[in-house]
């Protein structure tokens, strides 16, 4: 019973989805599609939560569209061969700011700036 209450919590708005989503966004490095489910999360709670919370999903949803974005150019650019860099930089760009919301949503903190580019 304990375990199921886990999982749950993880599923539900809050600290523990955030988390979440941050992972299945650093998972999808590897396998793609996993960032879809964590930009679904971040949507459908977004709003329903304490405010600090709500600055991750903001965060992860904008996270995602950049990324999106720049892996499309990137994509586009392996005609000309500076793609590569292109999708390489977006990767190390995602991959720091996963590391940074996780290290907030750890601390219970907001993001300072959730619309920011950068971190």
């Amino acid at each position: 019973m304990e375990q199921q209450s886990d999982v749950a919590g993880y599923l539900e708005p809050g600290g523990k989805n955030a988390t979440l989503v941050y992972i299945l966004y650093l998972v999808s490095l590897l396998i793609g599609f996993t960032s879809l489910i964590g930009v679904i999360f971040a949507y459908l709670n977004r709003g329903k939560s304490a405010s600090w919370v709500d600055s991750h999903y903001t965060f992860q949803i904008r996270t995602f569209w950049i990324g999106i974005l720049f892996s499309v150019i990137g994509v586009v650019l392996m005609f000309v061969f500076i793609g590569i860099f292109v999708l390489l930089a977006t990767a190390i760009w995602a991959i720091v700011r996963c590391i940074k919301g996780l290290q907030l949503a750890a601390r219970n903190e907001a993001v300072p700036n959730p619309q920011t580019w950068m971190f």
